[in-house]
């Protein structure tokens, strides 16, 4: 049975919609989900918004976009150039709130999350699901091999994406994106800087 999807004509369509949410911080936080989206939250959104425009820089092709998902998942990643479709599970690593969680560093807050939606339903809610942290924290050294490293096993999900702001500096905004399960020994990092006007972006590999 074919079910009817919400999805943006392209990614600079999504990423002028994106705008206000993306200079909006608190939003990105707790604000509300979008109704049309399928009750889509604007971070996760924009975090699939990254995934596909890294993997669109990878392929060097834009054949991945995001729909909603009307089977309660948090949104779906798309090859149009072979139908193949991802669900993404959502995550948030929120901002420091109490002195407990100032003693843990960015890759412990990191792997905890990932357990906390790893230990929600184990096998059948993670099976063949892309689980999306969206890092609100960008305290510390970002270390993805070691979070990569310290991964639960069985993890359940297909792969664990890791997203969140670097830097925001005269208008433009600065993002780091890695790919934590792979097959190769550095887990793929990328860094995305959007321009001021919101109509043109541009991606470094990092490793």
């Amino acid at each position: 049975m074919k079910h009817s999807v919400t999805k943006f004509t392209s990614l600079k369509v999504a990423l002028k919609e994106l705008k206000p949410f993306i200079k909006d911080g608190t939003h990105l936080q707790s604000g509300r989900p979008f109704t049309l989206f399928g009750g889509m939250r604007s971070r996760e959104a924009l975090a699939n918004w990254l995934i596909c425009a890294v993997l669109n820089f990878e392929y060097k092709a834009e054949k991945y976009f995001f729909t909603s998902d009307p089977t309660g998942a948090d949104g779906i990643v798309v090859n149009s150039e072979t139908g193949a479709t991802w669900l993404t599970e959502h995550v948030m690593v929120p901002q420091l709130r109490n002195s407990r969680e100032r003693n843990k560093d960015i890759v412990t807050r990191v792997v905890e999350a990932v357990n906390s939606k790893r230990d929600k339903g184990g096998l059948a809610y993670a099976s063949g699901k892309q689980l999306v942290v969206f890092l609100d924290d960008c305290r510390g050294e970002w270390r993805p091999n070691e979070v990569a490293k310290q991964l639960p096993q069985p993890l359940y999900f297909e792969d664990v994406w890791v997203a969140g702001l670097q830097i925001a500096d005269a208008g433009e905004y600065c993002y780091g994106i890695t790919q934590l399960v792979s097959a190769y020994e550095n887990a793929p990092t990328w860094t995305l800087n959007i321009n001021r006007g919101f109509e043109a972006w541009s991606i470094h590999r990092i490793q």
